[in-house]
């Protein structure tokens, strides 16, 4: 089987491609704006005819779209996560490869949810942020292309890679600048949402399963469990081996400065309170994973804790 994977240097994309190129039956092709892609493409400006002829040319059995964007202002979000699906999907269509495309969305698309409940594939999306909105507008392309395709709806991933930006990144750099100081404290802020962590590992196990699968519409790609992040913050402390004392700030959001972290130099009265989780979603978001598991034979395996052992070790490294 011949897969295009787009968007192979990206946080999701690196480990999609390790998964698949370990399947020898898959023939892996990768297409991106970097330097080392196979061949490059910049799916945000390109055009379909272009993509086509290259479609036509490889002649992939699978497409597997991991590209995106999740940082910027609303234009550049729309760019690189809609209008980008929007070219691949013109392309599938006029090309005469007749591919199955499988397409990376994101939780984010539903939108903040009732604490305690599960969200399943039927509910009514209302996301909370421009990210959010943007990957909804690409699920409805896919949705009404015509195409045998699939979107998988993947939560809060975690583990080797994460971004340094990220929440979970953000608190692994607080503590190591906490244990590089030796502070015996740490102050954070912004800990009271919970969340639905995967590991990336476990997304591009889901992604490979999808690839072989005949499934079609949105599945929703979780732990099925929600995590409260002072918790997460409290099991990534403890697998640091940081002794000293978390703190918590609560409070309105401050425009100055972020809500994960705080560096001691810094006056008291300047201390960081919390910003709303930057996804768009609220206080609580808890996947209901039914559909994976009966749809496309997948379970997650990888348990929270050794996600951020694994997030851990990057960060110690810094040191």
């Amino acid at each position: 089987m011949r897969v295009l994977l787009i968007g192979a240097n990206g946080y999701l994309g690196r480990f999609v491609a390790d998964r698949l190129l370990a399947d020898p039956a898959v023939q892996l092709t990768a297409l991106g704006r970097g330097d080392d892609a196979d061949v490059r493409f910049d799916l945000a400006s390109g055009s379909p005819g272009a993509l086509t002829r290259f479609l036509d040319a490889v002649h992939p059995g699978v497409v597997v779209n991991c590209a995106g964007a999740t940082r910027g202002g609303a234009r550049e979000l729309t760019r690189h996560n809609t209008v980008a699906v929007a070219t691949v999907c013109e392309a599938l269509r006029r090309s005469g490869c007749g591919a199955r495309l499988v397409q990376v969305g994101c939780g984010a698309e539903y939108g903040p949810s009732q604490p305690g409940s599960s969200t399943a594939e039927d509910a009514v999306p209302r996301p909370g942020g421009p990210y959010g909105v943007s990957k909804l507008a690409a699920t409805e392309l896919v949705l009404g292309s015509g195409l045998d395709a699939v979107v998988l709806r993947v939560f809060s991933p975690a583990g080797p890679g994460t971004p340094a930006g990220s929440p979970l990144g953000r608190l692994a750099e607080a503590l190591r600048r906490a244990m590089q100081s030796g502070d015996g404290e740490l102050k954070l802020g912004g800990l009271g949402v919970q969340r639905d962590f995967i590991d990336v590992r476990d997304v591009a196990r889901a992604v490979h399963a999808a690839s072989l699968s005949a499934a079609q519409g949105v599945i929703n790609i979780g732990s099925g469990r929600a995590v409260r992040l002072r918790d997460a913050a409290a099991v990534l402390a403890r697998v640091a081996g940081y002794g000293g004392a978390l703190h918590e700030l609560d409070g309105p959001p401050s425009p100055v400065r972020p809500s994960i972290g705080h560096p001691r130099s810094e006056p008291d009265h300047a201390a960081p309170v919390a910003y709303p989780y930057p996804d768009g979603c609220g206080s609580w978001q808890q996947a209901d994973v039914r559909t994976a598991r009966d749809r496309l034979g997948w379970r997650p395996r990888i348990n929270l804790e050794e996600s951020l052992a694994d997030i851990w070790m990057e960060a110690a490294c810094r040191i």
